[in-house]
Parts: structure tokens; C-alpha cells; sequence
């Protein structure tokens, strides 16, 4: 699996610079016809995007035993049709890919109705951008227990490897979808899930919180009542911004919010609540609709559902970077990209002591980094950490000779 995403991953790399391309001459467009046009892409945040892809993947090295593993072990001895000759068959494999969508819909759901998963899941939302970018910034954590979900496909008697095969469509589908530059599609809008659908459910304004789940198919949001089309302009990112553009933070932020509130809470069974109810749930507010925010939380008021949101109070996280500091910052993101490749080609072969420590290092890299375009480390510190993540994952991973 982590050699098939080094092998995407310059296709996405291609795929985000020619969508760049593209977004700067609609930006030269709209500039002699005099009409108003915004970027869909900022430095910092693009580079935030690709450090929080590469962070998942090496993350995903160590968590994914644990998915894995549950997985295989359901299967193992749970499943009712463990040697059905059906999944040997091309409508076999459509059938496990529209039950893992279906599975994905209700993992999705909870990751924005259930706190403990929106911790998981919030990072792919923060960014206040809408890009193909915005695809890579996954989870470094949602390996923890979104595993839960998918245990019906083994019960069913998906064998290991094709739910593998499926997964990985799945999640190479909704790249695509991640866009500004790809307008209304008639039908296809209505069944699958494209790029105006997936819009709104990026955007945090009213009436389009909470909508909008599926992964390739739409449908499943049209029968739980959970669809919501594209109406209004998207404004998009957290109600609660993270304003960092700190790799490791953006993955703990919402965690370290609930065992804030977990430890302020005198009761231990709202101490279990505040993990369980919606995000931004308190046990002294009254409701558990507290819709859509956070870097940290979901809503900074007892029932968001009363209080309309003003998007005028959205202000963009977008620290000065200077050409030579973003153009610096680049190349460090381009290195450690492909020291991470280079890394995920050869982690199969490591023992799990030295995959965790290459996946460390490379960690440390890449918070540095952030830390950097915060204006937090100066660059020379910054060099020295890329220095050490350097000569580690050599020292793991030797070039050839």
C-alpha cells in the first residue's frame, strides 16, 4: 500500500501545479475583464497541505496494523462468507467498493456528529483554502478507530486484500473532488459525490454544516437526509480556525481541546460525554447541537442552531511570508518529500523500532518546517532538524550503491 502512494504521488504533485497554473490565469482574467476574483491557493497553506498528506502517510506505516489487523482478525473468525466465489468476480469487487462507501458514509457522519472522530477528522477541514491540496490534508490519527466501521464488510466475508484494493479507490476518488475550478455537473451531482457537492461540505456557512458525506456516491446523503446542494458562494475552513501551520498541532488541537473540557467536567459520565456527544458539546450548555467549528471545538456557543453564523467575522490565517521565504520553504517541503517517498518505498523492510523512528524524524522535519512559516524557528534552526531527518532516514534507508 505505501509504495502504490509514492506512485501517486507525483501525479498529484502534477495534478496541484497544473490546477495553479490554471487558477493564475483565471486570476489574469478576471483582472482585464475588471471582474472580482480571489486565489484558491496560498503558499503557506498549500505547503501545510502537502506536509499534513506526507505526515498521514508515515503515521499510516505504524497505525495501519492496528486497522489491519482488526480487520483481518474479524474476518478470520466472524466472517459468514469467508470463501464466497462471488468476490473472485468483477461485480464482486463493485459490490465491496459500494459497501465500503457506504461503510465510509457513516464513519464520515460520525467524524462530524461524534467528538472523538471529529478530533481525528478536523484537519482535513481547516484549511480556509479549496484546492486539490486541501485532498492530501488527512488524518495522522483516524486509523485509531475508524477501523470500527468497516468490520460489517468483514463479517459479510470481504476478503482482506480486496477490501484493501477498494479502500484505496475510494480514497484516490475524492481527490478530484477537491476543487474550485469545476463548476455545476447536472446529473452526475445528483448521484456522485463531485466537486459542487464536496464544496458544501467544506463550507461553514449555514445550511451547509453536516452535509454532504459520501465518497463516490452522493446517494447515500439523498437517503439520510443529509444532502444539501450548492447554493451560495463556499467559504471554507473551521468556525474556530486553527491559525497554525503546524502539522502536529492541527492533528492534536481538537483532542487537547476535549481533555480540556474531559477535566473540567466534575461528573465522569459527562466527562465520557464531552468525547461522545457532538463536537462542542457541554454538559452545562443545555443542547448538543453545536454545529460546525474548529481548530480546537466545534462552536463557541451553547446551541449554535439558534445563532446564525456571520461569515463576515472570517478573517484569513495568512502570516507574511517573503518570496525568499516561501520560495526557501518550498524546497524544504520538496526534499522532505521526497525523503518521505523514499522512506515509504523501503518501510516494509524495517523493523517496527527503526520504521518508528524514521517516521519521528521525518515528523520532526515537517513540524519544523510549519514552525518556520510561523516565523517560530529561524531558518538555521529549521535546517538543522531537515539535517537530522536527513541523515536518519539515510542511515535507515541507504541509497544504493
Amino acid at each position: 500500500m505505501s509504495k502504490i502512494i509514492v506512485f501517486a504521488f507525483p501525479v498529484f504533485l502534477l495534478l496541484i501545479a497544473l490546477e495553479i497554473g490554471w487558477d493564475r490565469l483565471q486570476l489574469k482574467r478576471a483582472v482585464v475583464h475588471g471582474t472580482p476574483a480571489k486565489s484558491s491557493y496560498g503558499v503557506s497553506d498549500t505547503l501545510n497541505s502537502l506536509s499534513l498528506g506526507l505526515m498521514s502517510q508515515l503515521t499510516g506505516v505504524l497505525a495501519k496494523f492496528i486497522g489491519l489487523a482488526a480487520y483481518a482478525a474479524a474476518f478470520g473468525s466472524l466472517a459468514l462468507w469467508p470463501q464466497a466465489d462471488l468476490w473472485n468476480h468483477w461485480y464482486g469487487w463493485c459490490l465491496a467498493l459500494v459497501l465500503y462507501d457506504f461503510c465510509y458514509y457513516w464513519l464520515h457522519r460520525a467524524g462530524h456528529e461524534v467528538a472523538v472522530f471529529w478530533a481525528a477528522h478536523a484537519v482535513h477541514h481547516q484549511s480556509q483554502h479549496y484546492n486539490l491540496s486541501t485532498a492530501l490534508r488527512q488524518t495522522s490519527s483516524g486509523a485509531l478507530l475508524g477501523w470500527v466501521f468497516y468490520l460489517p464488510m468483514a463479517v459479510l466475508g470481504v476478503p482482506p486484500l480486496l477490501f484493501g484494493i477498494v479502500a484505496l479507490v475510494d480514497l484516490l476518488y475524492q481527490f478530484w473532488v477537491h476543487t474550485e475550478h469545476v463548476g455545476r455537473l447536472g446529473w452526475f451531482d445528483r448521484v456522485f459525490c463531485s466537486p459542487s457537492n464536496h464544496r458544501v461540505h467544506h463550507a461553514i456557512n449555514d445550511g451547509y454544516i453536516d452535509r454532504n458525506y459520501g465518497g463516490i456516491w452522493v446517494l447515500w446523503d439523498r437517503m439520510f437526509g443529509t444532502f444539501a446542494p450548492e447554493a451560495e458562494a463556499c467559504v471554507y475552513g473551521t468556525r474556530t480556525p486553527l491559525n497554525s501551520w503546524d502539522p502536529v498541532w492541527a492533528n492534536l488541537a481538537v483532542y487537547a481541546e476535549l481533555w480540556r473540557r474531559s477535566l473540567a467536567t466534575p461528573h465522569w459520565a459527562d466527562k465520557l460525554r464531552v468525547w461522545l456527544k457532538p463536537p462542542g458539546w457541554l454538559p452545562t450548555g443545555g443542547s448538543a447541537k453545536c454545529h460546525l467549528a474548529a481548530g480546537t471545538a466545534r462552536a463557541p456557543v451553547a446551541d449554535a442552531s439558534d445563532t446564525p453564523f456571520d461569515l463576515r467575522q472570517v478573517r484569513l490565517y495568512a502570516p507574511a511570508l517573503a518570496t525568499g521565504q516561501a520560495l526557501w520553504s518550498a524546497g524544504q517541503n520538496t526534499l522532505l518529500t521526497a525523503l518521505g517517498a523514499w522512506y515509504l518505498w523501503n518501510v516494509d523492510g524495517l523493523p517496527l523500532r527503526e520504521a518508528a523512528l524514521g517516521c519521528a524524524v521525518l515528523t520532526l522535519g515537517l513540524w519544523a518546517l510549519g514552525r518556520y512559516l510561523q516565523q517560530q524557528l529561524a531558518w538555521w534552526n529549521t535546517l538543522a532538524l531537515q539535517i537530522l531527518a536527513f541523515a536518519t532516514v539515510l542511515a535507515l534507508c541507504p541509497l544504493p550503491v
